[in-house]
């Protein structure tokens, strides 16, 4: 049997939501939107748990958050884009440097969108005295919605799509050729997202690491990076990039793999707030 006939048919979901007139609403931007939303509102409920921080020490305050809430969208939005051309486009970029505003033409980098959040979380943790660590910890805590929502994004989009495959949950993409594919899309949001999710809920809510600065920021750095390696093994890798050094290595792989020592350095070496090497702070004394 041919293994297309045999695959999945693709939900033919149009990308556009909503369209008036020159203004369309794509799936994908709304992923971004509610999912920023709806990490927020975890956030918040976070920042306002007592019994999760210190007696009488809470790291910050759900005012914060709400404060918080333009500089992660931001830090997202810009650092993902950049992120993209530097990491998968930097050659149409250097052709054309106003291809950086062409979002039309591209997509995020999820790893440049996690170096835009670092750099806000910095700045606004510096601002506000707030321990840095543990404002990594809330919002990494929060990202899983995002995560989740975006790929199944990229599912809709048709984008982003697995090796060729006879699984029987394998699927024709429309800009796949005649092939049933992985949908790879779906397993990073489930790894990344419901999986992720409950791995560091149980270590927050069971456990109480949240009182342990960098503990669950590094639970989630290191929990991406093993989500994206694995799912970087039946991913089709960027037509434009290819294999690294001709072998199996993906630019996924290699921009994950530092994040996992980063994630597995920071678990070990997380210790109880206020003991001999709590989290240093944005600014003076937090």
């Amino acid at each position: 049997m041919d293994i297309a006939q045999a695959a999945l048919p693709f939900p033919n979901i149009d990308p556009v939501l909503i369209s008036v007139g020159p203004l369309a609403i794509h799936w994908y931007g709304l992923a971004y939107v509610v999912g920023i939303l709806l990490g927020w509102r975890y956030a918040r409920i976070l920042a306002a748990t007592e019994r999760l921080w210190t007696p009488g020490k809470p790291a910050m305050t759900a005012a914060d958050i709400d404060d918080f809430l333009l500089w992660s969208a931001l830090g997202i939005v810009l650092g993902g884009r950049v992120g993209y051309i530097l990491f998968y486009d930097f050659g149409a970029f250097a052709a054309n440097p106003l291809r950086l505003l062409e979002i039309w033409n591209g997509g995020m980098s999820f790893h440049g969108g996690l170096l835009g959040t670092i750099i806000a979380m910095i700045v606004f943790a510096w601002r506000r005295h707030i321990v840095v660590w543990s404002l990594f910890d809330v919002v990494a805590a929060s990202a899983c919605f995002g995560l989740f929502l975006g790929r199944v994004a990229n599912f809709i989009n048709g984008e982003l799509w697995g090796k060729v495959t006879d699984v029987p949950w394998a699927v024709v993409f429309p800009t796949g050729g005649p092939f049933a594919r992985h949908p790879s899309q779906l397993y990073e949001a489930v790894l990344e997202g419901p999986v992720l999710f409950a791995v560091l809920a149980v270590l927050i809510w069971r456990f109480g690491k949240l009182n342990a600065p960098r503990y669950i920021g590094g639970t989630f750095i290191a929990g991406y990076a093993v989500s994206r390696i694995l799912v970087e093994f039946v991913r089709e890798p960027d037509a434009h990039i290819g294999y690294l050094y001709g072998g199996w290595l993906t630019m996924g792989m290699a921009l994950s793999i530092p994040m996992l020592a980063v994630g597995v350095i920071a678990v070990i070496s997380a210790r109880p707030a206020g003991g001999p090497s709590s989290a240093p702070t944005g600014g003076t004394a937090a």
